[in-house]
């Protein structure tokens, strides 16, 4: 091909032909700026007989080993009959729609690209357009593996409602949901139904009605006083049904944005039995839960935690866990610690704070916390639920201890030097974390990283020597390329 300057393509690579196929240089120039990154002329045999390339890093991968080679040898197995689909397609009918095919580079990997074919014009030759899909396979990556997440939240979802509703069913405790609009009961497990259900049936029915007259004004005080009251913990009211007195207790709580009730019922004399049946179903059923949970007191030391808990800090048993501070396994020293513990102590609550957890061997995962001020009868507990969230998909790199370490000397300076030499210490310190994450990113791809970080190829070698990331000994034409 001509070598004639053209700024339209100036990083194109042209290799060693007078024409690229019946087509003179200009207009070769033309089908590759328009077309797509490579061009390639194949002949009615399959055989590529001249190519352009505008895409510097198919160049670097070998685009040149195609050229007199049979296009279908130049592409994985399974890209072959696509290979022959397309010249088949652009001889009979010409031209073909978009296909994807595997290229073999030079060092014996796969390089996705999106083809077009089109009738050349004379003695079966076609002109093949390529794209190069990386771009659109790992976004395809990232979309798969979002899905899966979803698919792995949905299953824990499914698997709590599970929970949920045999819990419901099971308890020995008459229990019942009210509408908070229309006072009317949206569900009653068995129990409540055995209770004060008799021959009709609970859900659907006004909640006063299923008590005696003599308790109608009661019933309806009693869910107007929960409803206006700031107490959390509800009110109770003794109630008569089927000519039996019942200590009725209910709270209210918000779904699906709006108001109910949970009202719960135990016979008169009998609310003590009920509250400890109650609490060993509680207890059983959290030891059971897969996620971490445990109390402690105010100072945060353990109080009890289940077996997820003590699973995850390799702590053999729970009286060996007692009394232990839950600093010692959750939270990174310094900043992150301590606002995780001010959040809770000021606003009472937590919800999915990120941030690490060791065990008891020194081995640290990353988990979500939430956590809860519980105030019982004077005293103060915190309740904290710990999931791990160390694989999930992340469109971020994982952070590395020296980072960890590094932030926290970061922390460490504040009050000992300057706030123009901090905010110096913190550029380079996020500097370097853009940098891995690009190259996390982009397979160690120096070339795409500086692309994805808007940097030229000079100033991200530069950096990378200045905090000594990578090998840069293999130059240009090395593998992280």
């Amino acid at each position: 091909m001509d070598t004639v300057a053209s700024p339209a393509l100036s990083p194109a690579q042209p290799f060693p032909r007078g024409t690229l196929g019946a087509l003179d240089a200009a207009a070769a120039r033309r089908v590759v700026a328009a077309g797509g990154d490579v061009a390639m002329v194949i002949d009615r045999h399959g055989v590529i007989r001249d190519m352009a390339v505008s895409n510097e890093a198919m160049v670097r991968q070998g685009a040149a080993s195609w050229l007199d080679r049979r296009w279908s040898d130049t592409v994985t197995s399974d890209s072959r009959h696509k290979v022959d689909e397309l010249i088949r397609e652009a001889q009979t009918k010409g031209g073909t729609r978009w296909r994807e095919v595997n290229q073999i580079t030079e060092d014996e990997s796969s390089l996705m690209v999106r083809y077009v074919a089109v009738d050349a014009g004379h003695d079966g030759h076609i002109i093949a357009i390529g794209r190069d899909d990386r771009a659109t396979e790992a976004m395809q990556q990232r979309l798969l593996d979002a899905q899966q997440t979803m698919e792995r939240d949905y299953s824990r979802l499914r698997d709590a409602e599970f929970r949920y509703r045999l819990l419901f069913q099971t308890s020995s405790e008459a229990v019942i949901i009210v509408d908070g609009a229309t006072k009317r009961i949206l569900q009653a497990n068995p129990a409540a139904e055995a209770f004060i259900g008799g021959r009709m049936p609970l859900v659907g029915e006004a909640f006063t009605k299923i008590f005696a007259p003599s308790s109608h004004d009661a019933a309806a005080a009693l869910l107007a006083v929960v409803q206006s009251s700031p107490r959390i913990n509800g009110s109770e009211s003794r109630l008569v049904a089927n000519d039996q007195e019942f200590i009725v207790s209910a709270s209210l709580f918000r779904q699906d944005r709006a108001s109910q009730f949970l009202v719960r019922l135990s016979q008169a004399g009998e609310s003590g039995r009920c509250d400890a049946d109650v609490g060993r179903a509680t207890q059983e059923v959290m030891e059971r839960v897969p996620d971490a949970f445990l109390v402690t007191d105010e100072q945060l030391k353990i109080v009890s935690a289940n077996s997820a808990f003590l699973d995850l800090v390799r702590v053999a048993s729970p009286e060996q866990a007692a009394g232990m501070p839950l600093t010692r396994f959750l939270g990174r020293a310094g900043l992150e610690r301590n606002i995780l513990l001010d959040n809770l102590r000021a606003h009472g609550s937590v919800r999915n704070f990120a941030t690490v957890l060791r065990n008891q061997l020194g081995e640290q995962d990353d988990v979500e916390v939430s956590a809860v001020l519980a105030p019982e009868a004077g005293e103060v507990y915190c309740g904290f639920t710990i999931r791990m969230v160390g694989r999930r998909a992340s469109d971020r790199s994982p952070t590395s201890p020296e980072l960890h370490r590094s932030v926290e000397k970061l922390t460490e300076l504040v009050g000992k030097v300057t706030l123009k030499e901090l905010v110096s210490e913190t550029t380079d310190l996020v500097e370097r974390l853009c940098i891995e994450a690009a190259l996390d990113l982009t397979k160690n791809n120096r070339a795409s990283a500086a692309e994805v970080l808007g940097l030229s190829r000079q100033s991200l070698y530069s950096k990378l020597h200045r905090f000594g990331l990578g090998n840069l000994g293999g130059g240009e034409g090395s593998s992280s390329e």
